[in-house]
């Protein structure tokens, strides 16, 4: 289902106009609500050094409060590839699950995928590097094998009653291959909506997005696959990440993953901001009219949390500095 829009902004000079005009509205093209994935607990830790397992549910079950619909909490993978979600069993099975929070995992291949289904997930994504180069560094198979492995991911989740998303990574560039074509990038989605993926969303693992390139792919596979649900998960790397959002949102995008705090970094840029950070998203969509039904002061302090958990300063400007309405004694 597409989201709701604001009345397009089309130049005219008619009565409607003239009346808006009148009332101070800034007519705008950009949709009614977006849905945020908060994606801290897998994405954000996986790229941290190992934290306990009890702050990693202390800190779900905190994030599960905030008014966030949809939490990517675990991964099923091998320990020794990711020590990091070693625990994902012993999480899972300790967080208090909301009813009004939607859970899911990523899996990396089959059997992960198995895993997941067999601990009751009703969602999992599956995740395919457009470039073949990071797809054989990653998971030692080109992009069409792994293609062919989520065919038949999504065929058992569909057959377990469970939903699952493709993952396109690499989508704005490659770290060995540099810039990936829209056309490939959007070929590699397309294969997997044909194979019965229930959702896209292109990530932007690099950190290489800027808005025109954003506006490029996210332009090219909506006019492809109007149908489809997308979802964009922009990193920060470079200082582009809002940015980003604001050229998807005019877009009419409408579902984005963070993480809170900024957790997590980008692993082929070291010491780099890795994630957008949930409570920046927030406090700008909210700002601009845009509904995300989140806390943002609970997000805050699930931030605040987060930062003590890993141990080191998060890279989130409104953890530092709160939002912009907060004052002080004059």
């Amino acid at each position: 289902m597409r989201p709701e829009r604001r009345g397009k902004g089309n130049g005219s000079s008619g009565p409607e106009a003239s009346e808006g005009k009148k009332k101070g509205q800034i007519m705008t093209d950009l949709p009614e609500r977006i849905s945020v994935r908060e994606v801290g607990p897998r994405d954000g830790l996986q790229n941290e050094d190992p934290v306990p397992t009890r702050a990693k549910i202390e800190l779900i079950d905190r994030l599960s409060k905030t008014g966030v619909r949809r939490i990517e909490a675990v991964s099923f993978v091998r320990p020794e590839a990711i020590p990091q979600m070693a625990d994902a069993d012993e999480v899972w099975r300790g967080i208090q699950r909301a009813p009004s929070v939607r859970y899911s995992a990523l899996v990396p291949n089959l059997r992960g995928a198995h895993r997941a289904l067999e601990r009751g997930l009703a969602e999992i994504e599956a995740v395919v590097s457009a470039s073949d180069t990071h797809n054989r560094k990653n998971v030692n198979r080109s992009t069409e094998e792994s293609l062919d492995d989520i065919a038949m991911i999504i065929d058992e989740a569909h057959r377990r009653g469970a939903a699952c998303q493709v993952i396109v990574s690499t989508a704005w560039g490659c770290p060995y291959e540099g810039d990936v074509p829209v056309q490939r990038v959007a070929g590699v989605a397309s294969r997997a909506v044909a194979d019965g993926a229930d959702s896209i969303s292109f990530g932007d693992t690099t950190g290489m997005a800027t808005p025109r390139r954003v506006r490029e792919l996210a332009g090219a596979f909506r006019s492809a696959h109007p149908e489809v649900p997308l979802n964009l998960h922009f990193h920060n790397t470079r200082g582009t990440g809002l940015a980003n959002v604001l050229a998807a949102l005019e877009l009419g995008v409408s579902d984005f993953d963070a993480s809170v705090g900024g957790l997590g970094g980008c692993p082929y840029a070291p010491g780099a901001t890795g994630n957008i950070a949930t409570e920046e998203l927030v406090h700008m969509v909210e700002d601009m009219g845009v509904a995300t039904g989140i806390d943002l002061d609970a997000v805050i302090d699930a931030a605040a949390d987060a930062e003590r958990i890993i141990g080191r300063t998060l890279p989130s400007q409104v953890l530092r500095a709160g939002p912009r309405t907060r004052t002080i004694p004059a």
